[in-house]
């Protein structure tokens, strides 16, 4: 088996393949390494591919295009060591019979715990408690704060990671709204919700996380409008895209309104440092870290591994994206290499 490993030499590729994994890597079959600190060009791509069974990439590679795979022959499998797979491959890559494995189920699972990570710590304001034992030594008697049992909470769209988020729900004994056009009321009721339209969604819901894909139908879908229906106190976290939310008409409601927000994604990255959003107290500023965790990247370029060894060996993987589920990924990534 020959394969080829896009990622660039540095920081990413090391915490994606450690050593123990490059051993691993190595004693698979023939392989060459990206010896670069770049990704590779569309024509370098092409060039290292002849030859190649399976391609393994990652944040950054360049697309599989119908230019590229007419000049290759023989690849058979990419796999994809980041979630979505849209900006790398097209009809193009089905057409060509290549298969496709990406991290996406395992980015899901991390992802959502910070959501869940993410919802406690504003709700519980520890920012604000923490930087106050910090400067004045412990709080005042008049102190608040909010848990999530019980609570009220919407999930705008659903797809892999709000999957993982309503299952890690359960336990906090929440209502759960759903606003989805692709699940049945008896789909939505598996997953422990309901459904809902988007308006009583954040009309109605003390918490209200993001889960839809950047695409053209979404983008800036979260307007002024959405935003001032949300309840006094509510919370809105967005872990999937920026460019859902119109970041200008969400800077100027919560200057007005006692609303919150926990931010990860934004609609340019790195957040300019002239954002409004950078100077309220009432929104948590992540820099797009809520999955996966550093110490699971080898965890998804491992179980890659294993289901590459299987799909070469002619079995299934619970990992493999068809041609219908890349339509409904995001199709452009502004993902910093950390």
């Amino acid at each position: 088996m020959k394969i080829l490993v896009t990622l660039p030499k540095g920081h990413t590729r090391d915490t994606f393949i450690p050593a123990p994994l490059v051993e691993r890597i190595n004693s698979m079959g023939d392989v060459s390494w990206n010896e670069s600190s770049r990704n590779m060009t569309p024509s370098e791509l092409a060039n290292a591919l002849q030859g190649v069974d399976v391609c393994l990439t990652g944040w950054g590679t360049a697309r599989f295009s119908t230019n590229v795979l007419n000049k290759i022959s023989g690849l058979r499998l990419i796999a994809h060591t980041g979630g979505t797979v849209a900006p790398l491959v097209g009809d193009a890559v089905y057409d060509h019979n290549i298969r496709v494995l990406s991290g996406n189920e395992l980015y899901a699972q991390s992802v959502a715990e910070g959501v869940l990570c993410y919802t406690l710590t504003a709700l519980r304001q520890i920012s604000k408690y923490t930087n106050i034992m910090k400067r004045e030594g412990w709080t005042h008697a008049t102190f608040y704060n909010e848990g999530l049992l019980g609570r009220k909470v919407g999930l705008v769209g659903f797809g892999t990671v709000s999957r993982y988020v309503a299952k890690l729900l359960k336990p906090f004994g929440c209502e759960l709204l759903i606003c989805s056009g692709h699940l049945t009321e008896a789909e939505a009721a598996e997953h422990g919700g309901r459904l809902a339209s988007m308006e009583e969604v954040f009309s109605t819901c003390s918490v209200v996380s993001l889960h839809l894909a950047a695409n053209e139908k979404n983008f800036h879908i979260i307007d002024e409008r959405l935003l001032n229906m949300m309840p006094d106190g509510a919370l809105l976290v967005n872990t999937a895209r920026g460019s859902l939310i119109d970041e200008r008409s969400l800077a100027a409601v919560m200057k007005k309104r006692p609303i919150k927000a926990v931010l990860d994604v934004y609609e340019h990255e790195p957040l300019p440092m002239s954002s409004a959003l950078r100077t309220l107290d009432n929104v948590l500023l992540v820099p797009h870290m809520a999955g996966p965790t550093v110490d699971r990247r080898q965890v998804v370029t491992s179980t890659l591994l294993d289901e590459v060894e299987k799909v070469m060996n002619g079995g299934e993987s619970w990992l493999e994206i068809d041609r219908a589920t890349v339509a409904h990924m995001t199709q452009e990534l502004p993902r910093l290499s950390f």
